[in-house]
């Protein structure tokens, strides 16, 4: 199996779809037949191989953290009710965060110590271990339910599979183990489902796809813009940034889609991860679209918590937490903008070490601090027409455009320089300053679009601009996986179909060409295939 540059493996590898995906169900329902402990324990070694074919260090990691937070566990049930349940919820939930900022935080405090103090400190090189923050915190998210007495699954080797299952293993979905452990306890998991397989072989292809033909070659000159953004010109700037939300929107649409596709095919259903989250009308929306489980995952456990804390704080200094009381400065400040800018800046955060992240999580705490607002404001608000939902879509992709530049800049100075690009403070193209007005800087344009050397490079703009507007024509013009396989219930959560029939999949012989022919477009796409954006985090 290849080797990404993080070390990892990827769905996309020749090795992994014909050898290790195979042998993986292969053996998982053969072992069936001796029972499910076999079978998990199977699926166990077969996760444990995906995760550490090329980077083997991390699985003591790996399995030391399972079975460190599976004891945890069972202390925090021995000591139901006493005193001592909080300090052992504590200690298991520091373990886990002293782990995950070691290995992910700690090069950067380093930094940002000998900037500030001038220690002229070595910087640590430490390996990052992969998915590191999704099996954290889908173990934290597992204590905190058994301190609050939540019914689950006991057996060591059902929780081994519920963290390790590969699918989800390196960049989510973040599952809870309400929706796994009791699915490996059914026995129908363990059968051979031809209805299920032909399902989830044609949800992962779709998700190749996307990844192979649409995310990956639009990925080209990306990383070259970012890393010296300082000079792009208007039409690079905008080329960079657009073509950046749309490679991480398929990439990680792709990505959501074969996780799917996966699990699918070994009988088990994982949450919907992402919907369309372009078509929001609203940051709000969005962030129910994008990422849900970590959503999901920060609402529960974060901002849910810090708003009833905030909320019986108040109440016991006899203070109203109604409505009426969130639409007052005061009320507003810690109700809402203090749980919303904690929980999003910590998502920023989760996202990577780094300035950059922090500022792209403050500003979507920002637009959705703004949007809390505007709905207190405006309750009873007309649903909009046409024209006012393509405003709200057009200024929520706006939002999100510009917060995507600081998650992709290397640091927030080149994302600043992005978008100074954007605005036009580096010019409008090579030898065109942006004028004034565009009137005034039309013959410029014109004697510049003239001369023969500049037709190949108008002619490669002509041809990106093309590309940009396709994809965003599959963006906002088509359905989504969830919707086109909706018959069939693909995802743990409902979705609206709304989509013409003929674009509703179904296990027929036309469905299965056109299957087997997007399968074959994406096999043969395979060879530049690069890693996912998520595997990173």
């Amino acid at each position: 199996m290849r080797r990404c540059d993080a070390g990892c493996v990827l769905f996309t590898d020749p090795l992994f779809l014909f050898c290790f995906l195979p042998l993986a169900l292969a053996g998982f329902f053969g072992s069936a037949r001796f029972g499910q402990a076999a079978a998990c324990t199977w699926l166990v070694l077969a996760s444990l191989v995906f995760y550490g074919w090329f980077e083997p260090r991390f699985v003591p990691l790996l399995l030391g953290s399972l079975l460190l937070n599976h004891g945890v566990a069972r202390a925090l049930e021995a000591t139901r009710d006493r005193p001592a349940q909080r300090w052992v919820l504590w200690a298991g939930i520091g373990a886990n965060l002293a782990a995950l900022a070691y290995c992910k935080y700690l090069a950067w405090l380093v930094s940002l110590l000998d900037a500030g103090f001038g220690l002229t400190l070595p910087p640590p090189s430490i390996a990052l271990p992969l998915g590191i923050s999704f099996f954290t915190f889908t173990q934290i998210g597992y204590l905190l339910d058994v301190r609050d007495g939540e019914p689950h699954d006991r057996s060591l080797l059902r929780y081994a599979v519920f963290v390790t299952f590969f699918p989800h293993l390196i960049a989510g979905p973040i599952l809870h183990h309400r929706e796994v452990m009791p699915q490996f306890a059914d026995p129908a998991t363990y059968r051979v489902a031809p209805g299920n397989l032909a399902l989830g072989a044609s949800i992962f292809i779709l998700g190749l796809l996307k990844k192979t033909v649409l995310a990956d070659p639009t990925s080209i000159g990306v990383a070259e813009a970012f890393a010296e953004p300082q000079a792009l010109p208007l039409f690079a700037a905008w080329n960079a940034a657009l073509s950046y939300s749309l490679q991480l929107y398929f990439d990680f649409s792709g990505y959501s889609d074969m996780a799917i596709g996966l699990a699918r095919m070994a009988n088990v259903r994982f949450p919907l991860n992402f919907d369309s989250p372009y078509k929001a009308q609203s940051v709000i929306d969005y962030w129910q679209r994008w990422h849900m489980t970590l959503t999901r995952y920060l609402t529960r456990y974060l901002h849910d918590p810090l708003t009833l804390w905030v909320m019986r704080r108040r109440r016991a200094r006899r203070l109203p937490v109604d409505r009426a009381a969130q639409t007052t400065l005061r009320g507003f400040g810690s109700m809402i903008l203090v749980p919303v800018f904690v929980t999003i800046g910590l998502a920023g955060l989760w996202h990577g070490s780094g300035a950059q992240f922090l500022v792209f999580g403050l500003l979507h705490a920002a637009w959705l601090t703004i949007a809390r607002a505007w709905r207190l404001l405006r309750p009873g608000s007309a649903t909009p027409g046409a024209l006012g939902r393509v405003w709200r879509i057009a200024l929520t992709y706006l939002c999100v455009l510009v917060g995507s530049v600081f998650f992709r800049a290397p640091s927030v100075e080149a994302a600043m320089a992005m978008l100074a690009g954007m605005v036009g403070l580096h010019g409008a193209g090579p030898g065109v300053p942006l004028p004034a007005t565009w009137l005034e800087g039309l013959p410029d344009l014109l004697r510049v679009a003239a001369q023969p050397a500049e037709w190949h490079a108008t002619a490669a703009c002509v041809r990106q601009v093309l590309w940009l507007v396709a994809l965003y024509a599959i963006v906002w013009g088509l359905p989504n996986t969830q919707q086109i396989f909706v018959r069939f219930h693909p995802a743990l959560d409902p979705v609206q179909p709304g989509r013409p029939a003929w674009l509703r999949w179904a296990p027929n012989a036309p469905w299965a060409l056109a299957v087997g022919a997007l399968a074959t477009v994406a096999l043969l796409s395979l060879g530049g295939s690069r890693e996912f954006l998520y595997f990173q985090f």
